[in-house]
């Protein structure tokens, strides 16, 4: 078979299943994205050229679906190459959210699309409308959410099925796409990620902290407000005057990934460090950055308490990998973590805009350690049950894309009222 994986950001979601599949034996993996990504065994990892960006006059709610025709069309030239070289997929694997997808039918109309579909985007129920609480959708932004799904609309009409990674993020599509949808997570490699025997980590300014150090870590992509950014920085006054021993570690960029900056300028960590002011005692507030992975495990297996906060939007990998390291998670009380996470069993559930209910879980959790050793452990096993990649998500993916590749209904459906996971 002859496979190939389309994704901006390659290998993405793909990073453990394109490599599996290249391990069959007669397999051909090919990979296309916009930028180098990380090597795989035995993936021939291609880039297209980036795309031109839209044109200002173009009505703001299309310019969206204008950058993804620009980059549809780039990734159909690169396709043409491929198949000018000889290359036909058999299968085709796309993460279509940026418009890659858009026109491979066009390129290679015989073969077999699976596509994954990340989110689809409502007016009401989702981070739309969310924050601030009660605030009303204004029309404009109601029309203007409408068309963010023009892209995966016409990528519908071109996949032959579709997946994504939770029953949540499966019910904010419409009935009709949900029938041609399996709820299939990508996977936490749990042999890998798991407690350390002794971990350590050297902060910015070069003191070392060690497991049994009270420890509070966050971690975002963006020190964004869709992360609950702002809710946990105001539950830090709170901590450290309670604790005067915590440690906090803060992972992630200043740049937003999912929101906007902030309209006075400046990024989100500028807005909240001059709004505490003195209240923050920055000798044990440490913004670490982005960092490679394994300094993540690093943080992780150190944390007392982790904080994660998410509008309704997408679930992060890193709130499973902390759940993995048995790391106690105090999570929001939003659907994507309640999908995982039952207050009182596995972790700690507060509600998103309460600095109060953080820093008072967070000050319990530092002061009783022993008291939440069930909790941390139920975590662990939550993920090895639900979510690990040898044993569940890698031969469910496998399996779905043999299921597509040969025609034939999957055996993987969505039935989000009928448990966790997948249904056979």
């Amino acid at each position: 078979m002859r496979a190939l994986f389309v994704h901006q950001n390659f290998p993405g979601q793909y990073r453990h299943v394109a490599p599996a599949l290249a391990r069959r034996p007669g397999t051909q993996v090919v990979a296309l994205g916009e930028n180098a990504g990380d090597p795989l065994p035995g993936v021939q990892h291609l880039r297209y050229k980036p795309p031109a960006t839209g044109q200002e006059s173009t009505h703001r709610y299309l310019r969206r679906l204008e950058n993804a025709v620009f980059r549809g069309q780039q990734v159909a030239r690169a396709a043409l190459a491929l198949k000018e070289r000889g290359f036909t997929p058999d299968l085709v694997c796309c993460h279509p959210g940026w418009g890659e997808g858009l026109f491979l039918r066009d390129v290679w109309p015989d073969a077999r699309m699976l596509f994954y579909y990340e989110y689809y985007y409502t007016s009401s129920g989702g981070d739309v409308g969310f924050d601030p609480p009660g605030a009303p959708v204004q029309i404009d932004d109601a029309c203007r959410v409408r068309t963010l799904n023009a892209n995966h609309l016409l990528c519908l009409q071109v996949s032959d099925w579709g997946h994504t990674a939770t029953r949540w993020q499966a019910s904010r599509f419409p009935a009709w796409v949900r029938e041609r949808l399996s709820v299939v997570h990508e996977g936490v490699d749990t042999e890998a990620i798991r407690p350390l025997p002794a971990p350590e980590y050297i902060l910015p300014n070069g003191a070392v902290l060690r497991r049994g150090d009270e420890v509070v870590t966050f971690i975002g992509r963006g020190l964004e407000p869709y992360r609950g950014f702002p809710t946990f920085m105001r539950a830090l006054p709170a901590i450290l005057e309670r604790r005067p021993a915590a440690q906090v570690i803060l992972v992630g960029g200043d740049d937003p990934h999912y929101g906007s900056r902030p309209r006075e300028g400046g990024s989100w960590r500028e807005i909240l460090l001059a709004e505490l002011g003195d209240r923050l005692d920055l000798s044990r507030v440490h913004f670490t950055g982005k960092v490679p992975h394994p300094h993540l495990q690093a943080i992780l297996g150190l944390s007392s308490a982790h904080v994660y906060l998410t509008y309704p939007f997408v679930l992060s990998w890193s709130m499973l990998e902390a759940m993995a390291n048995e790391c106690l998670v105090i999570g929001s009380a939003t659907p994507p973590v309640q999908e995982v996470i039952e207050d009182g069993r596995n972790g700690l559930l507060v509600d998103f805009f309460s600095p109060e209910q953080v820093a008072e879980a967070v000050v319990k959790a530092l002061a009783e350690p022993d008291a939440y050793r069930p909790l941390r452990q139920a975590a662990r096993r939550t993920v090895v049950e639900r979510y690990d990649l040898r044993s569940r998500c890698l031969p469910e993916l496998l399996g779905l894309i043999d299921d597509v590749a040969a025609g034939r209904m999957p055996r993987l459906g969505t039935s989000l009222d009928a448990g966790h996971g997948l249904t056979g």
